[in-house]
């Protein structure tokens, strides 16, 4: 029984020398390397420069929604008159703002004028109109190229309670453009702030 308890002592003590093969090395048969870290091999990412914090689907393209924003303009003019009102510019500014932020849209601005007087005369004072309001948006940055305008003269009158109303609104020069942007869902990280 002592040489048993010896052997036991002396196997722990000096522990069991077992020799193991080292495993072979793997040879790599695939190129597996992420160069943008979105999760996706190189081999299979259609989208290479995928922003780091985008969502991606399983060909490495993040994920996007499409948003439209609409925007109107509308110019009244004193009667006889293609000057543009003081009270107006802010609102041409405000198109050529949206403009500016959807470079990819074009803008139509239709003319009109009061069904009041020749009918000849009040298509070339709606085309006046609308040139003026297209000067204007130019000035403000707009590219010519956008921009086309309409007259109608007095083809399309506003409807109002009262025949001086309806002459008042329709001395007009108005337009409406929707534009349409992509933008990127993004992952949610620890970092990510909560909007309030």
């Amino acid at each position: 029984m002592k040489r048993t308890v010896t052997g036991l002592l002396a196997l722990t003590l000096f522990g069991c020398s077992v020799t193991v093969e080292e495993p072979p090395i793997a040879e790599q048969s695939q190129d597996l390397q992420d160069f943008d870290n979105d999760g996706v091999i190189n081999a299979r990412d259609k989208c290479a420069d995928t922003p780091h914090t985008a969502i991606v689907d399983n060909d490495g393209c993040p994920t996007s929604i499409n948003r439209e924003q609409e925007n109107d303009v509308r110019v009244l003019f004193a009667n006889d008159s293609a000057a543009i009102p003081e009270a107006f510019l802010s609102e041409i500014q405000r198109m050529a703002d949206f403009l500016d932020a959807y470079p990819e849209t074009y803008i139509e601005l239709k003319g009109y004028a009061s069904p009041v007087g020749n009918a000849e005369y009040n298509i070339g004072l709606s085309k006046r109109r609308a040139a003026k309001v297209r000067e204007q948006l130019i000035a403000e940055g707009v590219a010519a190229l956008r921009i086309k305008t309409i007259g109608f003269g007095d083809a399309e009158p506003v409807e109002a309670e009262s025949s001086e109303a309806t002459n008042t609104l329709s001395r007009r020069v108005v337009a409406r453009v929707i534009g349409s942007k992509g933008s990127l869902v993004e992952e949610w990280t620890i970092f990510t702030l909560r909007d309030n």
